[in-house]
């Protein structure tokens, strides 16, 4: 069927992935894609993590797959390739592979020969040997440190994995086919860039000369099933009347700062939290790469643009966040505040639009108030200390501080409202924790969710207009819950 063609490896890059949503490709061969928004917030023991998808393999593997690849893109044309269906295209690459096989004298195992086609079928058609590891569901992040060294996360838990690339222009070449799914380059004059899996995985790419050791990819999986509070409770991430509090909050339209250090699972949260937004209520999102998986039907999702080759074209946070106030929204979700857009959300919620929700970085909510300030101030804003703080009391109602503990599990650890101002200090009072109470002989982080006691926050109001306070009350009069 396909002429003979002269080619290089680069021509690869010509064939893009399926969208695995649609694709039908045998078990073995490609197994669907996994999906989730942030790491999950995980149980307090991670489970045992799955073996690792393959051993090391020799360099006599590779040398034989160059030779074979090296034939088959002489062999194949691709731009006939791209116009069949992935599985025609897989059978074709098959048969032509086989064919090289049996002219070449190559000698190997049906086991061997299977997994070879296999691995060369990925090259051309998907991720090549990521493509074992975008399958499995288990993995929240896969790290990329050069053509030799891959990492996964697995429970919260970093491993290292046999996997490898042929070398740093195979991975190069992964890197651009990934990027240009969303209209984005990365080479040595654009030699950073964040992009996303058709499933909405993050991906960040630094190639040389700034990566020195070779091109690092690192890409944020999405799970399959989309976490609910309810399976947070179950994992232990925080307890049932933490969980209703929660509910009520993202119920009552209170604006809501969710913070937390890398991988403590904010954008998983703030998932969970949008589940309780009204159907009729105008969503719109603002985000650098497109993650957020929000189920309501009115949802209107933004996401920026870096600069062209020119360095013309940047489409910034800050005019995602002032475009979207023209467009009539009910709630904006900023997908992670870091930087002046931060004073243009505080306006906005503000100013009518009620329920609005970010997430940022912090270790604390008392440190997530001041890194509110901090980048506010950071935007060429000339306002005093004191004007930013009554801005941000007026703005916030609640923040949900999430954290990842030293043993690999996530915890909400704080539910806190912003009360006011005394003096130049914003106040704040919690109104659940999580208590750290030490360790099992397993090295599992033991602790516990309680209510600290407050009787009435500064939201009760709001929950009675909503008809919430009667299942608020019993919330917060909930005694300390068991230890977890």
């Amino acid at each position: 069927m396909f002429g003979k063609r002269s080619g290089s490896e680069a021509d690869v890059r010509a064939v893009q992935p399926p969208d695995r949503g649609h694709e039908a490709a045998p078990a073995a061969a490609r197994p669907a894609m996994a999906s989730v928004a942030s790491p999950p917030l995980a149980p307090a023991r991670p489970p045992t993590p799955a073996p690792v998808i393959e051993a090391r393999r020799s360099d006599s593997y590779y040398q034989v797959k160059a030779t074979i690849f090296g034939a088959l893109i002489e062999a194949i044309d691709l731009a006939q390739l791209a116009k069949l269906d992935v599985e025609s295209a897989r059978e074709e690459i098959r048969d032509i592979v086989n064919e090289i096989i049996a002219i070449k004298n190559i000698v190997m195992s049906i086991a061997e020969q299977e997994e070879l086609l296999d691995d060369i079928c990925n090259d051309v058609l998907g991720y090549g040997p990521l493509e074992p590891l975008l399958a499995r569901d288990d993995i929240a992040d896969i790290m990329v440190n050069g053509a030799g060294t891959v990492f996964i996360e697995v429970g919260g838990k970093i491993q290292k994995t046999g996997i490898r690339f042929r070398d740093n222009q195979q991975l190069l070449n992964i890197c651009q086919r990934i990027v240009s799914q969303v209209g984005r380059r990365v080479d040595e004059s654009s030699p950073i860039c964040d992009a996303r899996l058709a499933d909405g995985s993050r991906v960040n790419a630094i190639v040389p000369p700034l990566a020195i050791d070779g091109p690092a990819l690192t890409i944020r999986k999405f799970k399959k099933d989309k976490l609910t509070l309810d399976q947070l409770v179950k994992f232990g991430a925080i307890s049932p009347e933490g969980a209703q509090i929660l509910q009520i909050i993202g119920r009552c339209r209170a604006n809501v700062l969710i913070s937390g250090g890398t991988g403590s699972g904010k954008t998983t949260l703030l998932n969970c939290m949008t589940n309780y937004i009204d159907e009729d209520e105008r969503v719109i999102t603002c985000e650098d790469a497109a993650e957020l998986q929000l189920q309501q039907p009115h949802v209107v999702r933004l996401e920026t643009r870096p600069p062209n080759i020119e360095g013309e074209g940047q489409i910034t946070m800050r005019d995602l966040v002032k475009n979207c106030l023209r467009m009539r929204p009910e709630r904006i979700i900023v997908g992670e505040v870091r930087g002046p857009e931060a004073f243009d959300l505080l306006q906005a919620m503000n100013t009518g639009h009620d329920g609005s929700m970010g997430t940022l970085h912090a270790n604390n909510p008392r440190e997530a108030l001041s890194r509110c300030e901090s980048m506010i101030t950071m935007g060429g804003y000339s306002l005093p200390s004191r004007t930013i703080r009554e801005m941000i009391c007026a703005s916030i109602d609640v923040i949900v501080q999430a954290a990842r503990l030293r043993d690999g599990s996530r915890r909400i650890t704080h539910i806190t409202e912003v009360m006011g101002m005394e003096g130049d200090t914003i106040i704040t009072q919690d109104i659940f924790v999580y208590d750290l109470m030490g360790e099992d002989l397993n090295g599992n982080i033991v602790g516990r969710h309680r209510s600290t006691g407050i009787g009435r926050p500064r939201f009760w109001e709001r929950a009675r207009y909503y008809g919430e306070e009667k299942r608020l009350a019993a919330a917060l009069d909930a005694a300390e819950v068991a230890e977890i």
